[in-house]
């Protein structure tokens, strides 16, 4: 990540004096192009650099330059150690607990403690209630694919429960809401395709390797690009008082309050059991308005869960 290359690239200076771009690049196992770029945003953030010619030359922060609150004020540091707690907790990697150390190094010994009180008042976990050991795996190996270019393959389960075999070429790691997602090109589809961490099964890292692709130069509207992974409906749910609560948490302000107190949605969703099973996770608290075929199938379904668990024990 880049923050943290340029964060890390900035204490390097401060504390070494004078460190060779290739030095930088082969640590942080980008290029010396790269290397050059970061310089040179690290220069328009206000930070003076200076590069050195010749066998002994090297890149070092003008003497006498010191990272003061100028640059970085103690709640920025604080606010920067504790986006990358988070992140450490997601992906296990001791770059992070070293780019933290350096920070604090930064710090008088005498505001320590005032600094960790501030990393206390803002902590970030990533991962949704009850995840499991094996999603945080799953970034962890996706997130060093994506770093070293290599190709990935899995099986994936979509809304209907079709499995398909996929090999892609990793680009992103996204989270959105409280679910990870994998935007990669899909050799199967020949187009970018964004896939549920949760759907995959049976992960592996291929030992091949790609080169990125020049036309990936920007990410998807992650707000619509789910309506056209698979067949969408046009509902209207009817949600009771009772749990209107869980209603704004998910749905927010595209809920219409009627005059009887009830909340009106408006929405399209991806068809399929996947939404049959989360509109009767509200149980009696909501009613489908239509479509009326959606109405029938959540009729049917309810008539068999009663009769599963009206049965008497043998």
């Amino acid at each position: 990540m880049r923050l943290d290359r340029l964060v890390s690239i900035i204490v390097l200076l401060l504390r070494k004096g004078k460190v060779q771009a290739k030095e930088l690049a082969q640590l942080f196992e980008v290029s010396v192009r790269t290397i050059y770029r970061d310089i040179e945003a690290i220069n328009l953030a206000g930070i003076p650099i200076v590069t050195y010619q010749g066998s002994n030359g090297g890149i070092s922060i003008a003497d006498g330059y010191r990272l003061d609150k100028s640059v970085l004020t103690e709640e920025e540091m604080s606010a920067v150690v504790s986006a990358l707690k988070g992140i450490s907790a997601t992906m296990p990697d001791t770059r992070y607990d070293i780019i933290m150390e350096k920070i604090r190094s930064l710090i008088p010994s005498k505001q320590l403690d005032n600094m960790d009180s501030k990393i206390k008042q803002l902590i970030i976990d990533f991962f949704p209630w009850g995840s499991t050991k094996s999603l945080r795996e799953s970034v962890s190996v996706i997130k060093n694919a994506i770093e070293h270019r290599n190709l990935i393959q899995f099986n994936y389960i979509d809304f209907s429960a079709n499995k398909t075999f996929r090999i892609v070429e990793p680009y992103s790691l996204i989270l959105k809401g409280q679910s990870w997602y994998l935007y990669a090109w899909c050799q199967m589809r020949q187009d970018y395709r964004l896939f549920k961490l949760s759907r995959m099964r049976e992960l592996t890292v291929l030992e091949q390797k790609f080169e990125a692709r020049e036309t990936n130069n920007s990410l998807p509207n992650f707000d619509t690009e789910w309506k056209y992974s698979g067949k969408t409906v046009s509902l209207q749910l009817l949600f009771e008082k009772e749990v209107e609560n869980i209603a704004f948490e998910f749905f927010g302000d595209n809920l219409e309050r009627q005059k009887d107190g009830k909340l009106l949605l408006k929405t399209e969703m991806p068809d399929g059991y996947w939404l049959y099973g989360f509109i009767l996770s509200f149980g009696t608290g909501v009613e489908v308005i239509s479509p009326p075929y959606l109405r029938q199938v959540i009729a049917d379904l309810s008539k068999k869960i009663y009769k599963k668990y009206s049965c008497e024990e043998p």
